[in-house]
């Protein structure tokens, strides 16, 4: 199995994130972590599960599995994971604060798929950017130690940096929408 920490959704005030795991291309999250989501407490959660599967909008056998899971006390036990489609439906259900935010999140990103026919999660792109550029400035930082590098190489090794910053500059630019319009006048050649 597969276990990776991943931001599933986070609240308007940054406090919802929660560590799930993944297995067969979806996201497994017990009842525990479910109320935890939406604000609500575990038994709520078992209601809601119960009444999807009793009235068959979920099969409770392709939704449900039974993980080991370490407790904090290093014991591990089994527990009921949902996955990501029993998630969607309960948060349908759920009448809280952090219930609604995650329905209009689950909106937002449907119709972003919708339209664009996918949909970027910033926050990895950019710590993926970031861990990029730490290890490519290592590597320079061991290579000028060592002198391993002729000027041609470090020239060229610091115009990809460059480059590559300019990039990044520009995705932050534009995830925080402060990107400025081009200065100048853009020509075109008639080819008539």
């Amino acid at each position: 199995m597969e276990k990776q920490n991943v931001v599933l959704y986070t609240d308007d005030l940054g406090h919802v994130s929660l560590e799930v795991t993944l297995e067969h291309e979806t996201l497994w999250l017990n009842q525990a972590q479910i109320a935890e989501l939406f604000g609500t407490k575990q038994p709520a959660i078992s209601k809601h599960l119960s009444n999807i599967f009793k009235s068959g909008e979920l099969d409770k056998n392709s939704v449900h599995s039974i993980l080991e899971y370490t407790a904090n006390d290093g014991k591990t036990y089994e527990t009921s994971f949902y996955n990501l489609d029993a998630v969607l439906s309960v948060g349908y259900r759920v009448n809280s604060k952090n219930a609604t935010q995650f329905r209009i999140w689950a909106s937002k990103i449907l119709k972003e798929y919708l339209i664009k026919g996918y949909a970027i999660n910033h926050q990895r792109i950019n710590a993926q950017s970031l861990s990029e550029l730490t290890a490519t400035m290592e590597l320079v930082r061991k290579s000028i130690e060592t002198k391993e590098l002729s000027s041609n190489e470090a020239k060229g090794l610091l115009d990809i940096i460059n480059n590559y910053a300019k990039t990044w500059a520009l995705l932050q630019g534009y995830d925080s929408n402060a990107l400025h319009a081009l200065q100048g006048k853009w020509r075109t050649k008639d080819k008539r």
